[in-house]
């Protein structure tokens, strides 16, 4: 492909250089926020080589290249214009309702180091094979078996737990940027309320138990030491705090002074502040929010997995499924109370229904570059990456999205049911059982098969019904 010639039709389709504020890119799409969201020829964008659909969303045009590709199409962007944002616009207004502009927040802080999450979340589905008993001998794990490995396992155990154990510092950094502030105050933030001098949050239950808490008394208050290992909610709120104190000390401070009292003032309010009241209550909200989904999947069962199934694309279209990352990392870190989380096995039963969709239109349409298309998205989706199939196949087609929602569905039902939870996060689709508990393995192959089959059968069915779709292009 002539990266050269994508950038320039590119640029040339979302009305030029002067029109682009900001351009970043996640697993998928190339997501730009366009200065006048008026001026973008969408059909024209649709046809630039290597796109696979477009469309607008949260207040960014995003356009489909896939993943391996974006990366190659983000690095010819700041190769030919020498970086993604230009100045912003004096009056430039933030557009959608409340909702839409808080995930499109959620978005911009997690896109960035899902990278990380999914690496830590598949490392710990290798450890799981390597530790967990029952897949290779009926009583022993693999380590038992080979003991000459256990050191392996336990290295991978540590590759895998650092990006949670550290996930303050990689939010921290990621929003304060987000925010306006400095990432790098961001990432002292996380670090702050990770610091080994403080109880770990993992084993906090137990050292209260045991009376181990220690406490600081500071102006007559009693601030426990606590760090805040693994949890989400806090560090997002008080990198808010913290950018938006440093940006008030920009404008205020005298310039000889600033480089010297802004950092300084910057984080010790913010940090006083976390430690000693948002903190807490902050982290008592993160959990309650993950104890209620969970007590929500676990009361409607089958049914509420269903449902969360069926609506799971949909909540994708509008990309508030960035929004699930914070509550999977707290049920994680809750798993010896929670069982693990119940989201990524239904993401996944998503993720082949998708797939199975996909492959039907494949098999039964006419059209040969849509039918190209199609078998390279099915195998994508297949593996994790959903968008190919669902917006440049699926969405475009219509029916073959109905039978994908229904077929993942069918699916997630079928794991409520079984009561099926992730022990791990990673790539959801096929690659997903390294994610699950070995004893549930089989459990999680039958929601897959159930899955895809009736997305399969459902779409089939339409090809059968509606002769339109046979003679689509």
């Amino acid at each position: 492909m002539d990266l050269k010639k994508i950038i320039k039709d590119i640029v040339e389709h979302a009305g030029g250089k002067e029109n682009i504020h900001n351009v970043t890119h996640c697993a998928t799409r190339l997501r730009i926020e366009l200065n006048d969201e008026s001026k973008y020829n969408q059909s024209a964008l649709e046809n630039v080589e290597g796109a696979k659909g477009v469309f607008f969303t949260n207040g960014q045009l995003q356009i489909i290249f896939g993943s391996g590709l974006v990366n190659q199409v983000y690095g010819a962007y700041n190769d030919e214009f020498g970086g993604g944002e230009s100045p912003e616009p004096k009056e430039r207004k933030v557009q959608g309702n409340a909702a839409q502009r808080f995930v499109k927040m959620l978005s911009d802080i997690f896109v960035p180091i899902i990278p990380a999450i999914v690496a830590g979340g598949l490392l710990m589905g290798i450890n799981n094979v390597l530790t967990s008993a029952g897949i290779f001998d009926s009583t022993k794990s693999l380590i038992e078996l080979y003991p000459n490995i256990a050191d392996l396992a336990a290295m991978i155990n540590l590759l895998a737990n650092a990006p949670f154990v550290f996930l303050p510092v990689l939010i921290g950094f990621s929003a304060t940027k987000r925010f306006g502030g400095n990432p790098y105050l961001g990432a002292a933030l996380g670090m702050i309320l990770v610091h080994p001098d403080l109880t770990n949050a993992y084993l906090e239950v137990k050292a209260r138990a045991a009376g181990e808490i220690v406490s600081w008394n500071i102006l007559g208050l009693s601030i426990e030491q606590i760090g805040y290992q693994g949890t989400v909610l806090p560090i997002i709120v008080m990198s808010f705090v913290l950018a938006t104190i440093e940006k008030f000390l920009r404008r205020v401070t005298p310039i000889y002074l600033d480089n010297l009292t802004t950092p300084l003032i910057s984080l010790l309010t913010t940090g006083f502040l976390t430690f000693a009241v948002t903190g807490p209550l902050l982290r008592d909200a993160g959990n309650l929010l993950a104890d209620g989904l969970s007590w929500l999947y676990n009361t409607l069962g089958f049914v509420g997995a269903g449902i969360f199934g069926l609506f799971y694309a949909p909540i994708v279209i509008t990309g508030m499924h960035h929004s699930f990352s914070a509550i999977e990392t707290t049920l994680l870190s809750q798993i010896a109370d929670t069982g693990g989380t119940f989201i990524f096995p239904i993401a996944s039963m998503n993720n082949i229904a998708q797939a199975g969709a996909v492959f039907a239109v494949m098999f039964f349409i006419k059209d040969a570059k849509i039918k190209s298309l199609a078998s390279a998205s099915g195998v994508s989706a297949a593996l994790g990456i959903t968008e190919p199939a669902m917006f440049g196949v699926n969405l475009r087609l219509r029916y073959p999205f109905y039978g994908a929602i229904i077929g993942s569905a069918v699916g997630s039902a079928w794991l409520g049911f079984n009561k099926v939870l992730a022990s791990a996060l990673g790539a959801a689709g096929l690659p997903g059982f390294l994610s699950i508990p070995p004893h549930h393995w089989g459990i999680f192959a039958i929601g897959l098969l159930l899955s895809f089959g009736t997305a399969f059968a459902v779409t089939a069915y339409f090809f059968k019904t509606k002769k339109e779709l046979v003679d689509a292009k």
